[in-house]
């Protein structure tokens, strides 16, 4: 056999839109023979390790799932030793190849790190030292990656560029003159370099002795330089060849010439241009019996992406029809929709079993896969994201997070609750005791103003508190001290995870590292383990962050995948892959294609200066993955108007075709169809309808006989509260670790003056400015702690003190005198449905010095209208008049009221306000007795519901039980505002 190289590279390609695997498979069976042994002696190059594994599923489907031998399949990306081995470098090279190991990612993080945390002048906390130090590894890599020196960065002229480079330049010491010194003495290589070197060391030994067998290098672009080298090697191999995917080979000379780096053809140009040679001396892989779609498809897609600089006069009417036959586009509101609708085309993808057809999801956005597979599972189809899901966001990765927030926050309510609240969460109980554990918890103690830090912060002990203790005291205890060893504090944190991870059946090892995302997340903390002698002493209230930092961007991918016929897959993982339907999700400008970004390091000027590619080439690499998919037999193309509420624009590849088929006939078909969006709404039709308004009939017995003044007001505007509150007892939840609120300055306020006024019947004393203020201080002492008590508050309450001691001195001056303080009062009312009790406590009662009464209300927030109060929708000050007249308040005679008075206490520019009422209170009184009277009797009757918001108007925007009479629901359907 001729063991001389080629003179000319043999380059072939398959077109875009035919499966590439299987007719790479085809064309390797047609040019190699089909018995089972020979396929034997090939070497097939991929870009990846799913490639690889994709190519030998594709073997087997071509021989029928008969036993075969398959070719020596290799990852480009990821050659090792052993495959050099195998391609015959040792028998080349005395001593074999002797290549240092790479670093493990986590330990160049930290090692950078601690080099960041050296740089005194910005004094980085660990987290954000750990950020930067991810930062230089990418820099890292794009370095070796395009073979370049870091003694580049000194030939920048620092004149050439803003100021701020001098400053990015000194940083940039620690990769270009201490990084080598730190690797040295690791004995390690970065992993971009070692690649390098094993590529290179791959083309040496097959330029040195061509192997005995045919080698294809298949689907790789040649986008890394050492990549694009052992190319070049195998296409002059005596049986070497290299089959690239999807290139145009109808591109003239122009559009050649004007491809820029955002180009889908870019990666191919350049590899060909390297190679030395020019699209037409590409020919056709063969490949029998594998269809795919009309080439017009991809003629279509590459005119419509030809370079501005390239486009000639081609009319539009000439796209053939057969070019969009298959395709949609579906623009959905938001990616709620758009999700749903994906998850609709998948679902009906498999209503034909027997035809085993296939669907894929393609899309970069990995919130709209995690969207899509939530949706799919109302059909209880289960489906991975091949692309993988963060360790963060695993139930073990994130159960350790949120102990270590829980900890450093000192076990303060929210970080408590999400941490004990984990499914993953036993503390050595049945999980079902624990939950009920836990909730009564949340709703004794962490509901409302926060208790007092820690543990013994929480109250007594118990079952829970124990275990708790137990399980997290050791940590906390770490975390506490002004630093420790990354090790101590990552052994402590693990150790409390694990305890709290214990179930009655179960010990916490088993719990926590169960499963794939068990296996990923104890493999990071091992190796996080391995390198945390790196770092100096953190300090603890950092570690949190810190340990947040190392574990974001790292992915655990599924081993097999839990449905055989749909998939999701991200951009890399679609590349060489075939399906049936191919949706192609997230089509916005910002998500796919992504932005083109710099860097934090470099500008674009720097970056060409210094010989980095622009990163306008990942929109390039995003485009030919997008076009291999268009070219599928069936596409559907999606997309979101808005994202979060604001406005999208479609990705540029929908622009483009768009206005490729603008003024054709073709030009509805890119237009978007709206039956998926239909179709989807519908599937809920009969399930959902809106809720009618509630209007609950209790028994007459359920009935309260007895409201204070202030719930009659609730009972007029909104009876269904009334309903929730005291027909079915329930009371609204606090919220969770709340700052002290409106309600609560009202009751301090109202507390404080109560003790004034009972300390001071009489002439006010000199000093009643200091007695008023230390009344306060004492009631305020319990608050103190909170920030806006402390900031706001209490100054505002000094100026309400300054004003108050003013007025009631000038009141008393004019003859008023207290009669009762927080007086409790009470008035029967005779009803159809038996006597009903009114009950009051009136704020304060005045006597005037001509013997009639002056009823007081404090308020630290608006006060009503007079024309409220006259109009009856705001009773209580007129019915407590009521109550007074009928001698119903404790030690206050009856007698007439002459005065009703709101005192607004705002402690603002005017830090308060006493104006009476310029109304007739016995007129008003007996209106607001009356309209009780008739109110009681109404509700008296058995078929008087209690509605929900009959008044909407006269409401604030939200009440306690809207929620539970699902007012958005039917003030939705019926055009109301809720």
């Amino acid at each position: 056999m001729n063991r001389a190289r080629r003179s000319a590279p043999a380059l072939y390609t398959i077109p875009a839109g035919v499966p590439f695997v299987d007719a790479l498979a085809a064309g390797i069976r047609c040019r190699l023979g089909g018995g089972p042994e020979d396929l034997a002696g090939v070497t097939v190059l991929l870009p990846t390790r799913r490639a690889c594994r994709s190519l030998g599923e594709a073997f087997l489907r071509l021989n029928q799932g008969r036993p075969l031998l398959l070719p020596r399949l290799s990852p480009i990306g990821d050659i090792d030793e052993d495959e050099l081995a195998l391609a015959g470098w040792d028998a080349e090279t005395p001593g074999g190849l002797e290549v240092p190991p790479a670093i493990s990612g986590l330990r160049r993080q930290l090692l950078l790190s601690r080099l960041v945390i050296a740089d005194r002048e910005r004094d980085p906390t660990p987290e954000q030292a750990a950020r930067l130090a991810a930062e230089l590894a990418r820099l890292l890599d794009q370095v070796d990656t395009e073979r370049l020196s870091f003694a580049g960065l000194a030939a920048l002229a620092p004149e050439a560029f803003a100021d701020h480079w001098r400053t990015t330049l000194e940083f940039l010491k620690i990769v270009s003159e201490r990084w080598p010194e730190v690797l040295a003495a690791e004995g390690c290589l970065d992993p971009a370099r070692r690649r390098n070197l094993l590529l290179d060391a791959q083309a040496e030994a097959w330029r040195r002795r061509p192997p005995e067998g045919p080698v294809i290098a298949a689907g790789s672009t040649g986008s890394i330089p050492a990549t694009a080298d052992l190319l070049g090697v195998v296409a002059h191999l005596p049986e070497g060849c290299v089959v690239l995917p999807g290139l145009d080979r109808e591109a003239d000379g122009a559009t050649v010439e004007a491809v820029g780096p955002s180009h889908p053809q870019y990666g191919m140009v350049r590899l060909l241009a390297h190679l030395g040679a020019k699209a037409g001396a590409v020919g056709d892989w063969p490949h029998p019996g594998i269809e795919g779609s009309p080439v017009e498809r991809a003629r279509l897609i590459n005119q419509a992406l030809r370079p501005a600089a390239a486009i000639s006069g081609a009319r539009s009417d000439e796209v053939p029809p057969v070019a969009l036959d298959g395709v949609e586009r579906i623009d959905c509101p938001t990616p709620r929709e758009e999700a749903g609708v994906i998850a609709l085309v998948m679902r009906r993808t498999l209503e034909h079993p027997e035809d085993g057809r296939t669907a894929a999801l393609i899309t970069p956005d990995r919130a709209l896969a995690r969207r899509v597979a939530a949706e799919l599972g109302r059909w209880g189809v289960e489906i991975d994201d091949s692309a993988g899901i963060e360790l963060s966001r695993t139930p073990p990765g994130a159960f350790l997070g949120l102990i270590a927030r829980m900890a450093e926050a000192d076990f303060a309510p929210v970080p408590l609750l999400a941490a004990l609240k984990h499914p993953l969460a036993a503390g050595g109980m049945a999980r079902r005791e624990f939950l009920e554990r836990v909730r009564s918890l949340e709703s004794a103690v962490l509901r409302g103003p926060r208790p007092a830090p820690g543990v013994a912060g929480l109250g007594d002990g118990g079952p829970l508190l124990e275990a708790l203790e137990t399980a997290v005291r050791p940590f906390a205890e770490v975390l506490a001290r002004p630093a420790a060893p990354l090790g101590e504090l990552l052994a402590a944190h693990v150790a409390a995870a694990e305890a709290l991870a214990a179930s009655d059946t179960e010990p916490g090892p088993e719990r926590l590292w169960a499963g794939e995302a068990g296996e990923a997340v104890a493999g990071f903390v091992a190796e996080l383990n391995d390198a945390a002698e790196v770092l100096e002493a953190v300090g603890g209230a950092a570690y949190p962050a810190l340990f947040e930092t190392l574990i974001a961007g790292r992915v655990v991918r599924p081993r097999y995948g839990r449905h055989p016929r749909l998939h999701i897959w991200g951009l890399l993982e679609a590349r060489l892959q075939h399906a049936d339907v191919v949706i192609l999700g997230g089509l916005n400008e910002g998500a796919w294609p992504p932005q083109a970004e710099a860097g934090p390091w470099m500008s674009r000027p720097m970056m060409e200066a210094f010989g980095l590619p622009p990163p306008e080439r990942r929109i390039g690499l995003a485009g030919h993955d997008f076009t291999q998919a268009f070219s599928a037999p069936r596409v559907v193309m999606t997309r979101s108007q808005r994202v979060a509420g604001t406005p999208t624009v479609p990705s540029r590849w929908l622009l483009r075709l768009a206005n490729r088929l603008a003024g054709s006939a073709l030009e509805t078909v890119m237009a978007p169809h709206d039956d998926w969006l239909g179709w989807y709404y519908r599937l809920d039709d009969a399930d959902y309808r809106p809720a009618p308004p509630p209007q609950p009939r209790p028994p007459l017995a359920a009935r309260p006989r007895s409201l204070s003044v202030s719930r009659i007001e609730t009972w007029i505007r909104d009876p269904y509260t009334i309903h929730a509150r005291n027909i079915l007892g329930l009371e609204p939840l606090e919220p969770i670790d709340a700052d002290p609120g409106a309600a609560e300055r009202g009751t301090i306020v109202h507390r404080i003056l109560e003790r004034f006024v009972r300390d001071h019947p009489g002439e006010l004393p000199a000093n009643a400015l200091e007695r008023l203020l230390a009344i306060g201080e004492e009631v305020f002492s319990d608050l103190m702690a909170w920030p806006g008590v402390r900031a706001f508050w209490w100054p505002r309450f000094r100026r309400i003190a300054r004003w108050f001691v003013d007025f009631e001195g000038d009141r008393r001056r004019r003859g008023y005198a207290p009669a009762a303080t927080e007086a409790g009062g009470r008035l029967e009312v005779a009803a159809p449905g038996g006597t009903f009790t009114l009950t009051g406590r009136a704020d304060r009662i005045d006597r005037l010095a001509g013997g009639g009464l002056a009823i007081v209300d404090y308020k630290t927030g608006q006060p009503p209208s007079k024309k409220q109060v006259e109009s009856g929708l705001t009773p209580q000050l007129p019915l407590e008049a009521a109550i007074a007249m009928a001698g119903g308040f404790e030690g206050v005679p009856a007698g007439t009221v002459d005065e009703l008075l709101y005192v607004r206490l705002s402690g603002g520019r005017e830090p308060g306000t006493g104006k009476p009422l310029d109304i007739d209170v016995a007129e008003v009184a007996a209106d607001a007795l009356a309209g009780l009277e008739r109110l009681v009797a109404a509700f008296d009757d058995p078929d008087m519901p209690y509605r929900s918001r009959p008044r909407p108007m006269f409401l604030s925007r939200f009440a306690d039980y809207d929620h539970l009479a699902r007012v958005k629901e039917w003030a939705a359907a019926s055009g109301e505002d809720s």
